[in-house]
């Protein structure tokens, strides 16, 4: 089973940073974890070792977006008292919830994205869950793993339930949320809830076959052939259990050679990388316009 906490031992042993060393006076952060201390190397070790994660094609920060807080079409506002990226007619009665990745709500393709659903008729909400503290790929001093653990995946569906409760105060009668890698599990927390009626996983991350059990509303999964993450093997997992629960309505798709993050994490100058996503994309909207309706 993966659990967070052999998430972000998998996180660490992929940053090729964690390592047991004598503390220099330089050194500024120490860390308890399994009731063993361990020591972070000085500042320059670190962005040496970044800098070879960043060749190495980390799965989890590969690609990583240019954050724009002006992209889009929409505008920022607060509601359910997260700061969100709202897109759409605030009029309609049909919203899509969007929760980011690690590099949070300011990247423009995922911005780029919720204008394209809303163009369908959808007010969509792309929240700040990370509260203005998206991870940073240049801060040597707080790589990954204890990025994560000041923005656990779980804090995301207790944030979701004011916006969700906001949505339906101003009319919005039928919700669907689509999570991407660290939003994967939010989604899925609300996949298992009453509360909306339609979720989309795009290359998950943190989810356990229990998880995926648990839904009991309409449910698409898009999983990466290339993904150390959630390999192609877990998404099979997730299909089976799937199948067996033929009340749920399911698509499960593991789409060929393309890595963690391809759906909104691609190079857009890549024209198979862009056809690879905007199959993703279409698969997305589909979804949402056959079940959130």
């Amino acid at each position: 089973m993966l659990t967070t906490s052999n998430y972000l031992h998998l996180l660490a042993n992929n940053f090729y940073i964690k390592i047991k060393i004598t503390l220099f006076p330089t050194s500024s952060l120490v860390i308890n974890r399994n009731g063993s201390v361990e020591y972070w190397r000085e500042v320059q070790l670190a962005k040496q070792k970044v800098k070879e994660t960043k060749m190495s094609g980390h799965a989890c920060c590969s690609n990583p977006p240019i954050l724009n807080p002006f992209s889009g079409a929409g505008h920022v506002e607060k509601i359910g008292g997260l700061d969100a990226y709202l897109t759409g007619s605030p009029l309609s009665t049909k919203a899509i919830l969007f929760v980011s990745d690690i590099y949070g709500y300011e990247s423009p393709i995922i911005r780029n994205l919720a204008d394209k659903v809303a163009a369908a008729g959808y007010y969509v909400v792309v929240p700040d869950y990370f509260y203005g503290d998206p991870y940073d790929d240049d801060r040597v001093d707080r790589p990954l793993p204890i990025w994560m653990e000041d923005h656990e995946p779980d804090k995301g569906f207790e944030a979701s339930q004011p916006i969700i409760e906001a949505l339906k105060s101003k009319g919005v009668s039928a919700i669907g949320a689509a999570g991407y890698c660290w939003g994967a599990k939010t989604v899925c927390e609300l996949g298992k809830s009453k509360l909306i009626q339609a979720v989309v996983l795009a290359h998950p991350s943190l989810i356990t076959v229990e998880d995926i059990n648990g839904v009991n509303i309409p449910i698409a999964i898009l999983g990466a052939e290339l993904d150390p993450i959630t390999p192609p093997e877990v998404i099979k997992q997730f299909e089976q259990v799937l199948a067996a629960k033929p009340e749920v309505d399911s698509f499960v798709k593991i789409f060929p050679n393309v890595s963690h993050g391809w759906t909104i994490r691609y190079d857009t100058e890549d024209p198979e990388a862009v056809k690879a996503a905007e199959e993703a994309h279409q698969i997305l909207l589909d979804w949402f316009v056959k079940y959130v309706k």
